[in-house]
């Protein structure tokens, strides 16, 4: 890294693609002198198209070559979807940077724009998410599902090609996309950590890339990330789990809440606590002894 050079690692797809090129414009605002470069990096996510995410070793097969190309220095910075992000970092790396979240929904896209309640019985929705599974079946039983993975785009093809008759899509990548919402309805459900969040990660000890950043660094993002990460942390946190958490501040308040579920969905949790904006922490360890109360513990052993 140069003090007027810097690289932008990323995943190939559509979307990581346009939120890197987002970021990178935002921090050329930030210093016009700045020369941007981006390395598009292949993960193992990206190369297993046929299996759910839990099957095969959980959201950091999204990051781990691009944080071992941060490692090597082969780039200054990583863009994630922070909700890729798995729970623990290598020690040397960090998030340094939480812009402003995007919207955390997720959505049901159809060709018509109808809404959950209006599936017809035996409709076949589309997901790789075992967390959006299993709380859409508490909304609407009669639903069925079949796995579907790949970017965005391949997936609304397929959606298009009459395949399904919905799928279900976060409502951030749309949006980062450009792509028309008017079809997308959102879905009463608790979203992933992180969802509509991206996180930057950077080598610990870079000062330069700090500064760069701090501007971008968006306190409200940081305190809800803390919170949401901290209770996947101790959930045990990654695809292995239909997990859902959210944090919301509305003045010092932080509201935060929590969808756990056997991966059966025949065992489920569902919490929400109110505590201190200022201590994201402390509010996450109170959610935390609710949903231990509540058997999550023995959930997750099972």
């Amino acid at each position: 890294m140069s003090s007027h050079k810097i690289v932008i690692g990323t995943r190939g797809s559509p979307l990581a693609v346009a939120q890197s090129a987002w970021f990178g414009k935002e921090l050329q605002n930030q210093n016009p002198s700045l020369q941007i470069q981006f390395k598009k990096i292949t993960t193992s996510g990206d190369k297993i198209k046929d299996r759910f995410l839990n099957e095969v070793g959980g959201k950091g097969l999204f990051v781990k070559e691009i944080e071992e190309a941060l490692l090597a220095k082969e780039i200054d910075m990583a863009v994630h979807s922070l909700k890729d992000v798995p729970a623990e970092i290598p020690d040397r790396l960090e998030l340094a940077c939480f812009p402003k979240r995007e919207d955390f929904e997720d959505v049901l896209v159809t060709s018509t724009g109808v809404s959950l309640e209006h599936l017809p019985a035996g409709a076949l929705i589309g997901t790789v998410s075992l967390r959006r599974k299993i709380q859409i079946e508490q909304l609407h039983p009669k639903v069925s599902f079949q796995m579907l993975r790949g970017n965005i785009d391949t997936r609304l093809t397929r959606l298009q090609a009459g395949e399904f008759n919905a799928i279900v899509l976060a409502k951030a990548g749309m949006k980062r996309l450009g792509l028309d919402l008017s079809h997308a309805v959102p879905i009463p459900i608790v979203p992933a950590p992180g969802q509509g969040t991206l996180g930057i990660e950077i080598r610990k000890g870079e000062d330069l890339l700090q500064n760069l950043l701090r501007p971008l660094h968006d306190l409200s993002t940081a305190v809800v990330s803390q919170a949401e990460r901290e209770v996947m942390k101790q959930l045990g946190g990654g695809c292995n789990l239909p997990l859902g958490v959210f944090g919301q501040i509305q003045g010092d308040q932080l509201f935060l809440e929590a969808f756990i579920a056997s991966l059966d969905g025949k065992k489920i949790i569902k919490e929400k606590v109110i505590g201190s904006s200022r201590q994201p922490i402390d509010t996450a360890s109170l959610l935390l002894e609710v949903l231990w109360k509540q058997g999550a513990k023995g959930l997750i052993a099972s």
